[in-house]
């Protein structure tokens, strides 16, 4: 059962095919985790997709308010009976005909779940590989922070890492300096200093990226940088981590020949499920 427009609804011969996220990629999401009846990270979701609508110049409805945003998630849940955790996505789109340029600015929204298991974050210290993705670069932009659904390059990168067995794919923008991996933002550990690639170099906005920065500040013996990355960074950095709202934190394990330490991921993912607790 998915959310349509606040109708819930059996999930077949929804959209159009002239549907413009379909069509053109016109299209927002939000992943979002609910653990227990509670979306994670509300506040920051709901204000995040306000500044990408707004950036897309779509228009945003006057009933669309984050306590109507929480209550749709929590409607969706209930309609498919999932318990604990789930994983929420909420998707955006301008619901006019036309070509490139649209008739109108109005939006229409889906919202589909999924059951996860973890209710809070644990941290996964099983092997995982990583390596750079060049065949595409990205352009750093103000769009190229938003969430939309034009993930063409994800896609092939998360393919190209399947064909070489690898867990996970770093991406590089235009001046070659590295932004993110393909499912989430990267933090950098070097001695006491954590860093982490600022949005003006075209990195996602990111949810968890902003609780890391945070919980970072007030951790007694970290400096946390927002600077460019460069890929010779990453054969000298004791540990590399990758930060999203579904995963939390997942430890770098290896990188072409350098094996990494986590011992900053563990003491941010408890920080990390205190934080949630407390609020």
């Amino acid at each position: 059962m998915i959310n349509f427009n606040g109708n819930i609804l059996d999930n077949n011969n929804i959209l159009s095919i002239e549907n413009r996220g379909f069509a053109y990629g016109d299209a927002l999401f939000e992943t979002i985790k609910v653990s227990h009846n509670k979306v994670l990270f509300l506040e920051d979701h709901y204000f995040r997709l306000m500044a990408s609508m707004r950036i897309m110049r779509m228009e945003i409805p006057m009933n669309f308010t984050m306590e109507y945003m929480e209550e749709q998630i929590l409607k969706t849940i209930e309609a498919n009976a999932l318990s604990k955790s789930a994983r929420a996505k909420l998707t955006v789109f301008r619901n006019s005909d036309g070509l490139y340029t649209p008739n109108s600015n109005d939006v229409g929204f889906i919202i589909s779940v999924k059951q996860i298991q973890d209710e809070f974050y644990t941290l996964n210290d099983s092997f995982y590989e990583v390596d750079l993705f060049k065949d595409y670069y990205v352009s750093p932009s103000l769009l190229s922070t938003l969430k939309t659904n034009n993930k063409a390059l994800n896609v092939v990168g998360s393919i190209f890492a399947k064909e070489n067995k690898l867990n996970n794919c770093f991406i590089l923008n235009t001046n070659k300096q590295i932004i993110e991996a393909l499912n989430g933002n990267i933090f950098v550990v070097k001695g006491t200093t954590v860093k982490t690639p600022p949005v003006n170099d075209g990195c996602l906005k990111g949810i968890m990226r902003k609780q890391i920065i945070d919980i970072l500040k007030k951790v007694e013996g970290y400096e946390i940088l927002e600077a460019s990355v460069s890929p010779f960074e990453l054969q000298k950095a004791d540990e590399i981590f990758i930060t999203n709202v579904i995963v939390g934190i997942q430890p770098i394990s290896k990188y072409r020949k350098k094996m990494f330490s986590s011992e900053v991921s563990k003491v941010l993912i408890g920080k990390l499920n205190v934080a949630i607790r407390l609020n």
